[in-house]
């Protein structure tokens, strides 16, 4: 009898475990407990959270993830290669996603990396940061420690979440299996939606791997439980496993969500036909906004073309009239702003690119137009104040204007007189040029060099200082979405993984790197990657031994080249030992104009055959850029 009444003591005493032990995991799940009772759990299925992952990102049009392999995302990684998505991986973190958000911006499709936990989430800020300030939208996916054993000591378990939410559009971490297709469809609506932005979706590791790998790897449960705490751990595992995979695999709908693009208003477009046709001399700014989805950049081009007033170009919005179009002026803009009677500014901010404002002539009328409310009104209330601000969609809003204005307007004396201040200005760069050096190359020698070879399928990404500076001036991109800079952050190490990225998005385009020496050190082990997963590029390396950028305001101010200097290294001999082949240009060895040029043709002939190439160019000091800034 004493028996009986023990066992029946026991089985009420598990009954009521089992209650609470329900009780607390409700309670951690905010009470979510609907058809809590009816979910399925197959606890014999080999299917695994990375397979979901996969398929929605396959449904999204994603043809390429980047990454840096590591045990929590295994799965992700080996799902989407078999739904046909091409797996590329580099040598740092912050690569992988510089490569992302340069699909991203050429493709108009989500960008993609994926990393491990801690660690490899850390080594990825820079770059999500960089997306951040460019609007590129970019999905950052990231392992992270089971949810059980979150706080409790796991390996590489931080608090990822917190560190990335002030630099992302949207983070979220997926604690159960059937939320994964929400939660990414809502994070790509979200990057790409409005001001586009990166996202971060934090995967802890159970997510992603089988239940009886999950269940084994977790072993917190005892087999034969004596104790009242062995008996509550048991049934709260237990019922964690249940939240974990409950209707893991039930059927979803992968498809894309709707993307939200403001477009401009009737009204809007209506005042500022209004306002061109009463103006004399206007510009337009054109900023990295204009290239953006879901207009083509031809389209954009086009409308430009039909409107007819003269344009700068910055950011990604270079190349998008062509090399040499007859709207696109590049030299002399503060002066061009100082006599201009309307501003249009497309995607342009008001930040330290524009004097904050103060290169505007304040007599001016402008229309600003902008996706982002901060960025429109950006610094209005110090040095300027927009005629007509309108939050919208830049290449939308020029769209509508070239049909609103219907060729009604004209200004061709004035793009006559700012294509002469250009050609004035192209002619000093050209004897700048010609200038010899008092060691090595002539920097700018080398630059209009190239500027004769670059194909005219090509695109340029450029990574530095001082020696991108000058290129600015005279490598011309030749058509839309031809230009990859980092943007507005000024960050140094995109090259490597921008160049990756535009490769793989157009293969059959020619695409060169042009570094700085200083930046060159952030990604030349890139050139295994490049040399692994076929991606043959032209790195053009301005090789002065220093940081001049940053040398060319302390040694005057201070009188010291502390920290500014480095050596003259023999990069090409790096880059040779990754896989590609190396050349070096200097004054010695490639002395005229013709040798430069033999090296050139050399090396994109090897990339055409599928060598990455470094062209490690020995430059000398120019004042080209003299009082420039670095700050």
């Amino acid at each position: 009898r004493t028996w009986s009444v023990a066992k029946v003591n026991m089985a009420v005493l598990s009954y009521l475990l089992n209650i609470l032990a329900w009780i607390i995991v409700l309670l951690k799940r905010r009470l979510n407990i609907v058809d809590k009772l009816f979910r399925k759990v197959d606890k014999e299925s080999n299917r695994h959270g990375g397979e979901l992952v996969a398929e929605v990102l396959y449904a999204h049009g994603v043809k390429f993830i980047f990454t840096l392999c590591g045990g929590h995302i295994s799965p992700i990684l080996v799902a989407s290669e078999e739904a046909g998505i091409r797996v590329v991986d580099t040598r740092h973190e912050a690569t992988a996603v510089f490569a992302a958000d340069a699909v991203a911006r050429l493709s108009g499709v989500i960008g993609v990396a994926a990393v491990t936990a801690g660690p490899g989430l850390t080594n990825t800020v820079t770059a999500v940061k960089n997306a951040q300030m460019a609007e590129s939208p970019v999905l950052v996916i990231g392992g992270a420690a089971a949810s059980l054993l979150k706080g409790r000591g796991a390996l590489q378990d931080i608090d990822q979440i917190s560190l990335f939410r002030p630099i992302c559009k949207y983070v979220a971490t997926v604690t159960r299996i059937r939320e994964i297709v929400p939660v990414l469809k809502k994070a790509i609506q979200i990057a790409q939606s409005g001001t586009p932005g990166p996202v971060f979706v934090e995967f802890p590791i159970d997510v992603l791997y089988p239940y009886p790998l999950v269940a084994k790897e977790l072993a917190m449960q005892s087999k034969n439980p004596t104790s009242l705490m062995q008996m509550v751990v048991n049934h709260y595992t237990d019922c964690y496993m249940f939240e974990l995979f409950g209707d893991a695999w039930n059927s979803q709908n992968v498809a894309p969500l709707p993307v939200d693009h403001e477009p401009p208003t009737n009204s809007s477009v209506v005042e500022a036909v209004e306002l061109i046709l009463t103006s004399k001399k206007p510009v337009i700014l054109l900023g990295s906004q204009v290239t953006l989805p879901p207009v083509p950049a031809e389209e954009v081009r086009a409308a430009l073309e039909k409107i007819g007033i003269p344009c700068f170009l910055g950011g990604m919005a270079r190349g998008l009239l062509g090399k040499d179009g007859p709207l696109h002026i590049r030299q002399k803009r503060r002066e061009a702003l100082k006599d201009a009677d309307l501003v249009i500014l497309a995607g342009a901010v008001c930040d330290f690119r524009l004097g904050y404002g103060r290169v505007l002539n304040k007599r001016s009328k402008i229309i600003a137009v902008n996706r982002s409310r901060d960025s429109l009104y950006k610094n209005s209330d110090m040095t300027w104040k927009p005629t007509l601000a309108l939050q919208s969609d830049p290449a939308q809003f020029l769209v509508a204007l070239s049909a609103a204005l219907k060729n009604k307007y004209n200004c061709d004396e004035w793009i006559k007189s700012l294509k002469e201040r250009d050609a004035e200005k192209e002619t000093l760069n050209l004897c700048k040029a010609q200038e010899e050096a008092k060691a090595h190359l002539n920097p700018l020698k080398v630059l209009y060099r190239a500027e004769q070879v670059i194909d005219e399928n090509s695109i340029l990404v450029v990574d530095g200082g001082d020696f991108v500076g000058s290129a600015a001036y005279i490598v011309r991109p030749r058509a839309p979405l031809s230009w990859l800079d980092p943007g507005t952050f000024g960050t140094l190490g995109v090259g490597g993984g921008f160049a990756l990225g535009a490769k793989l998005c157009r293969p059959e385009a020619e695409v060169w790197i042009i570094y700085g020496d200083g930046s060159l050190g952030y990604s030349v082990a890139e050139f295994d990657t490049f040399a692994r997963h076929s991606t043959p590029v032209i790195a053009l390396v301005g090789n002065d031994a220093c940081w001049s950028q940053i040398a060319r305001e302390q040694v005057p101010l201070f009188k010291s080249s502390v920290a500014c200097d480095l050596a003259y290294c023999q990069y090409e001999k790096v880059a040779e030992g990754y896989g590609g082949k190396g050349f070096v240009l200097d004054s010695e060895i490639t002395p005229k104009d013709c040798d430069i040029d033999n090296v050139f043709k050399e090396a994109k002939g090897l990339a055409k055959k599928g060598t990455p190439v470094l062209i490690n160019a020995l430059i000398g000091k120019s004042d080209f850029r003299e009082g420039s800034i670095s700050v």
